[in-house]
């Protein structure tokens, strides 16, 4: 299969190209190498390149012609600074990704798998043991302030249990960065409905592993505190480390992706499917923290109970779908992973766009 992967020289995307060219497929790389996201020129991957924005519809036209579907990973990532950044994450996600989807019309290329978020359903999923499942709003930021990190229940003010999120659960981004993540969902959805196409949306968990950016606003906590320990710094963990995420290896990520590649044929046409790309394991930041320093051989982390408004509290996801209906599982393990990860090189990276 010929499969153009855009942001195919980014963090993820290259290790997608080196997992479809372990499969037999044939990649082509479209990446625009942005400064901001590549202050030096990575190494590229092992596959055609061409060097383009995912937002020049000509470059975007001719990069299609032969190709059987499209894996498309570029993006601005991460929250951001302040909302002064809302342009540039719209124009990046949301109009590149249309151009991409309207060239993909006009070429006739029907098989989309798309890099989702979780942070499209803002908070995850909790019960109230009074009113049930709950969807609480928004943390205050004198709560926060005042260390009071946990959401309550809306009715009643009680303390709320967090589980795991399922692909149909309300959608409540919270930031302009998963707006702009669940805004790409919709024009996907929609081309399919035009075309007759198949997409999926693959919501990724906290991707992290080698190649993984460092010194960054945009990336992700697992990058900040690697970072740190390459400094000689200890990680600073924000509120008070009791934060839940899912933690998935991007060797993972790269093999779910060339899955629902493969798989393309089985879906019907003319929808979207989305499937979250998690480990399965629910870990809390602290843990996380601790184990690469660990495995780094310290410094140990320093709880600040600092917080960003915009973060949400508990956000895991139910990966069974993926598994159910794909078969993929992940092959690699929290502890084995994270010792991988403190110990691997990381990229450079000025900040912005993958």
């Amino acid at each position: 299969m010929r499969v153009l992967v855009t942001g195919g020289a980014g963090f993820i995307g290259s290790h997608i190209v080196t997992a479809l060219k372990g499969r037999g497929h044939d990649p082509l790389v479209l990446d625009a190498l942005l400064p901001a996201a590549h202050p030096e020129t990575p190494p590229l991957p092992d596959a055609e390149f061409l060097r383009a924005d995912v937002r020049d519809a000509d470059a975007v036209r001719a990069a299609l012609r032969g190709v059987d579907a499209v894996c498309h990973q570029a993006a601005m990532v991460g929250l951001g600074k302040d909302f002064a950044d809302a342009p540039d994450y719209v124009g990046a996600n949301d109009l590149g990704t249309a151009v991409l989807l309207a060239e993909m019309a006009a070429a006739g290329v029907h098989e989309l798998v798309l890099a989702g978020s979780m942070v499209v359903y803002g908070e995850g999923r909790y019960e109230c043991p009074r009113h049930g499942v709950v969807r609480p709003g928004p943390r205050r930021a004198a709560d926060l302030t005042a260390g009071r990190f946990e959401p309550r229940c809306p009715g009643c003010g009680a303390e709320l249990v967090p589980g795991l999120v399922g692909e149909d659960a309300p959608t409540d981004p919270r930031n302009v960065y998963a707006t702009t993540k669940l805004a790409q969902e919709h024009l996907a959805a929609a081309w399919a409905r035009c075309v007759d196409g198949r997409a999926v949306a693959l919501r990724y968990h906290n991707v992290y592993g080698p190649g993984m950016p460092r010194d960054t606003p945009y990336a992700g906590v697992a990058s900040f505190f690697r970072s740190s320990l390459a400094r000689g710094e200890a990680p600073q963990v924000f509120e008070d480390g009791a934060q839940r995420r899912d933690f998935v290896h991007v060797g993972d990520v790269a093999a779910a992706n060339v899955v629902a590649l493969e798989a393309a044929g089985a879906r019907p046409a003319g929808t979207l499917t989305a499937y979250n790309t998690g480990s399965g394991e629910p870990h809390t930041v602290g843990e996380m923290a601790a184990a690469l320093a660990s495995a780094h051989g310290g410094p140990a982390p320093v709880v600040t109970g600092e917080f960003r408004l915009g973060d949400v509290r508990h956000i895991t996801a139910d990966s069974g779908r993926l598994r159910r209906e794909l078969g993929w599982r992940p092959a690699v393990g929290f502890a084995e992973g994270m010792t991988e990860f403190a110990l691997a090189g990381q990229r450079a990276s000025a900040g912005a766009v993958r």
